[in-house]
Protein backbone atom coordinates (compact mmCIF):
# COMPACT_ATOMS: atom_id res chain seq x y z
CA UNK A 1 0.00 0.00 0.00
CA UNK A 2 1.51 3.34 -1.00
CA UNK A 3 1.07 6.61 0.80
CA UNK A 4 0.31 10.17 -0.36
CA UNK A 5 -0.10 13.50 1.39
CA UNK A 6 -3.55 14.81 2.31
CA UNK A 7 -4.68 17.81 0.27
CA UNK A 8 -6.06 19.49 3.40
CA UNK A 9 -3.65 18.87 6.27
CA UNK A 10 -0.60 17.40 4.45
CA UNK A 11 -0.56 14.31 6.70
CA UNK A 12 0.47 11.03 5.10
CA UNK A 13 -2.53 8.87 4.17
CA UNK A 14 -3.22 5.82 2.03
CA UNK A 15 -3.64 6.28 -1.72
CA UNK A 16 -6.90 4.38 -1.40
CA UNK A 17 -8.46 6.92 1.00
CA UNK A 18 -11.40 8.86 -0.44
CA UNK A 19 -11.21 11.37 2.43
CA UNK A 20 -8.53 12.14 5.01
CA UNK A 21 -9.26 10.29 8.28
CA UNK A 22 -7.75 13.16 10.29
CA UNK A 23 -9.20 16.33 8.73
CA UNK A 24 -11.93 14.88 6.49
CA UNK A 25 -10.71 16.66 3.34
CA UNK A 26 -11.79 14.87 0.16
CA UNK A 27 -8.94 13.41 -1.86
CA UNK A 28 -9.04 13.81 -5.63
CA UNK A 29 -7.06 11.80 -8.10
CA UNK A 30 -3.73 13.40 -8.84
CA UNK A 31 -2.90 14.60 -12.32
CA UNK A 32 -0.15 12.52 -13.78
CA UNK A 33 1.89 12.95 -16.89
CA UNK A 34 2.94 10.13 -19.13
CA UNK A 35 6.43 8.86 -18.65
CA UNK A 36 8.73 10.04 -21.35
CA UNK A 37 9.70 13.50 -22.53
CA UNK A 38 8.69 16.32 -20.22
CA UNK A 39 7.87 18.76 -22.98
CA UNK A 40 5.47 17.11 -25.40
CA UNK A 41 5.47 19.93 -27.95
CA UNK A 42 9.25 20.32 -28.01
CA UNK A 43 8.84 23.94 -26.92
CA UNK A 44 8.60 24.73 -23.19
CA UNK A 45 7.07 28.16 -23.91
CA UNK A 46 4.22 26.60 -25.89
CA UNK A 47 3.82 23.93 -23.21
CA UNK A 48 3.35 26.61 -20.54
CA UNK A 49 0.70 28.35 -22.68
CA UNK A 50 -1.04 25.02 -23.26
CA UNK A 51 -1.53 24.77 -19.50
CA UNK A 52 -2.82 28.37 -19.41
CA UNK A 53 -4.53 28.24 -16.00
CA UNK A 54 -3.66 24.73 -14.79
CA UNK A 55 -2.54 24.97 -11.18
CA UNK A 56 -2.22 21.21 -10.66
CA UNK A 57 0.73 19.05 -11.58
CA UNK A 58 4.36 19.98 -12.08
CA UNK A 59 6.41 22.19 -14.41
CA UNK A 60 10.07 21.59 -15.12
CA UNK A 61 12.69 24.22 -14.39
CA UNK A 62 13.27 24.63 -18.13
CA UNK A 63 9.55 25.20 -18.79
CA UNK A 64 9.32 27.89 -16.10
CA UNK A 65 12.48 29.81 -16.99
CA UNK A 66 11.92 29.69 -20.76
CA UNK A 67 8.40 31.06 -20.19
CA UNK A 68 9.82 33.80 -17.96
CA UNK A 69 12.68 34.79 -20.29
CA UNK A 70 10.61 34.80 -23.48
CA UNK A 71 7.92 36.91 -21.79
CA UNK A 72 10.63 39.27 -20.57
CA UNK A 73 11.95 39.70 -24.12
CA UNK A 74 8.42 40.22 -25.47
CA UNK A 75 7.79 42.80 -22.74
CA UNK A 76 10.88 44.78 -23.76
CA UNK A 77 9.70 44.70 -27.37
CA UNK A 78 6.25 45.92 -26.40
CA UNK A 79 7.75 48.72 -24.29
CA UNK A 80 9.75 49.84 -27.35
CA UNK A 81 6.63 49.74 -29.54
CA UNK A 82 4.71 51.70 -26.87
CA UNK A 83 7.43 54.36 -26.88
CA UNK A 84 7.39 54.64 -30.69
CA UNK A 85 3.59 54.85 -30.88
CA UNK A 86 3.34 57.07 -27.79
CA UNK A 87 0.53 54.93 -26.32
CA UNK A 88 1.62 55.67 -22.73
CA UNK A 89 2.13 51.98 -21.87
CA UNK A 90 -1.31 50.78 -22.99
CA UNK A 91 0.03 47.83 -25.04
CA UNK A 92 2.36 46.79 -22.22
CA UNK A 93 -0.48 46.91 -19.68
CA UNK A 94 -2.67 44.73 -21.92
CA UNK A 95 0.14 42.23 -22.42
CA UNK A 96 0.87 42.15 -18.68
CA UNK A 97 -2.78 41.45 -17.98
CA UNK A 98 -2.82 38.68 -20.60
CA UNK A 99 0.16 36.84 -19.07
CA UNK A 100 -0.82 37.32 -15.42
CA UNK A 101 -2.68 34.03 -14.91
CA UNK A 102 -0.34 31.86 -17.02
CA UNK A 103 2.65 33.28 -15.13
CA UNK A 104 1.11 32.48 -11.76
CA UNK A 105 0.04 29.01 -12.96
CA UNK A 106 3.48 28.03 -14.27
CA UNK A 107 5.05 29.39 -11.06
CA UNK A 108 2.72 27.31 -8.90
CA UNK A 109 3.44 24.19 -10.97
CA UNK A 110 7.17 24.94 -10.64
CA UNK A 111 6.82 25.08 -6.84
CA UNK A 112 4.96 21.76 -7.00
CA UNK A 113 7.92 20.29 -8.89
CA UNK A 114 10.13 21.04 -5.87
CA UNK A 115 7.42 19.54 -3.57
CA UNK A 116 6.31 22.89 -2.17
CA UNK A 117 2.96 24.62 -2.03
CA UNK A 118 2.29 27.34 -4.59
CA UNK A 119 1.82 29.82 -1.74
CA UNK A 120 5.64 30.04 -1.52
CA UNK A 121 5.46 32.36 -4.55
CA UNK A 122 4.30 35.12 -2.19
CA UNK A 123 7.68 35.28 -0.42
CA UNK A 124 9.96 37.52 -2.50
CA UNK A 125 13.52 36.19 -2.12
CA UNK A 126 12.86 32.62 -0.99
CA UNK A 127 10.75 31.86 -4.06
CA UNK A 128 13.68 32.61 -6.39
CA UNK A 129 15.76 29.99 -4.62
CA UNK A 130 12.96 27.42 -4.90
CA UNK A 131 12.27 28.30 -8.56
CA UNK A 132 15.94 27.69 -9.40
CA UNK A 133 16.17 24.31 -7.62
CA UNK A 134 16.14 21.05 -9.54
CA UNK A 135 13.04 18.86 -9.61
CA UNK A 136 12.36 16.47 -6.81
CA UNK A 137 13.24 13.03 -8.22
CA UNK A 138 10.39 10.58 -8.63
CA UNK A 139 6.74 11.24 -7.90
CA UNK A 140 5.65 13.58 -5.13
CA UNK A 141 2.26 14.64 -3.75
CA UNK A 142 1.66 16.80 -6.84
CA UNK A 143 2.21 14.11 -9.47
CA UNK A 144 4.83 12.28 -11.46
CA UNK A 145 8.19 13.83 -12.28
CA UNK A 146 7.94 15.20 -15.82
CA UNK A 147 11.68 14.87 -16.39
CA UNK A 148 11.25 11.10 -16.28
CA UNK A 149 13.94 10.44 -13.65
CA UNK A 150 12.98 8.44 -10.59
Amino acid sequence: MSMVFCRGCAKEISTLAVACPQCGAPQATQQSYPSGPAITTGNPYVEAWRNYVVFRGRATRREYWMFFLINLAISFGIIAIDAMLNTKGMLYNLYSLAILLPSIAVGVRRMHDTDRSGWWLLLPIVNLVFLAQDSQPGPNRFGENRKGNN
